[in-house]
């Protein structure tokens, strides 16, 4: 296998882990237990993993070299119906995820500078390098992936509540489609995918530039 997708694995698997670790973390606060429940509070990723969804796609589509990545982990389960606000206890839960998505990206992109200006050559120095530069890469994918608004990611239920409630229902029951229409944007309109996600594309070089002052 690509040695890059064993460099790729451990940032991945942070992302998707503190990812769903927030939905469930979050919920709760918003005074759901359903999640608690279940186990979905803990940094132990395999509560969170689908065997394909979290490692068996995103290694397929590696391997086949088409251009991009697409997976997904375990959704938490959550039941709005607890939150004390259920209108934006359920924004705050789905928002969550994003943040600390966000949150990691910053912390690697330290780690990365870190080893950076620690100057060592070597194979093994740069692999870490690059373990770090993928952690940053793929956790602000994953963060501003999910605020596409298309049901049912996490960006869906931030305009959902903003709707009016008849607009917000149609909307909703989109989420039927979501993954098809998902795949369609990325297959059939790669220019538009690629917009979406233009704001990772100016992250990662603002996080470039950063490491490369401690050079």
């Amino acid at each position: 296998m690509n040695l890059d997708f064993l460099l790729f694995v451990p940032g991945l698997l942070v992302a998707i882990v503190v990812h769903e670790l927030a939905h469930a973390w979050q919920a709760r606060r918003e005074g759901d237990p359903t999640a608690e429940r279940l186990g979905r509070i803990t940094l132990n990723p395999l509560p969170h993993l689908d065997l394909w969804g979290s490692l068996l796609v995103p290694a397929l589509l590696w391997v086949s070299n088409v251009g991009f990545l697409f997976g997904w982990a375990k959704p938490v389960p959550v039941d709005p119906r607890n939150y004390r606000d259920p209108k934006w206890g359920d924004v705050r839960v789905s928002l969550a995820g994003v943040v600390m998505n966000l949150v990691m990206a910053v912390v690697f992109t330290v780690l990365w500078a870190i080893v950076a200006a620690l100057g060592e050559a070597g194979p093994v120095w740069d692999a870490v390098s690059r373990i770090m530069m993928f952690g940053v890469l793929i956790n602000l994918v994953l963060a501003f992936f999910n605020l596409i608004p298309i049901p049912p990611l996490d960006g869906s239920h931030v305009v959902y509540h903003l709707l009016p409630p008849r607009l917000a229902h149609g909307y909703q029951a989109l989420g039927r489609f979501g993954i098809i229409l998902l795949m369609a944007l990325i297959f059939l309109v790669p220019q538009a995918f690629g917009l979406l996600l233009y704001p990772v594309q100016v992250a990662m070089g603002a996080a470039d530039w950063f490491v490369r002052l401690w050079i």
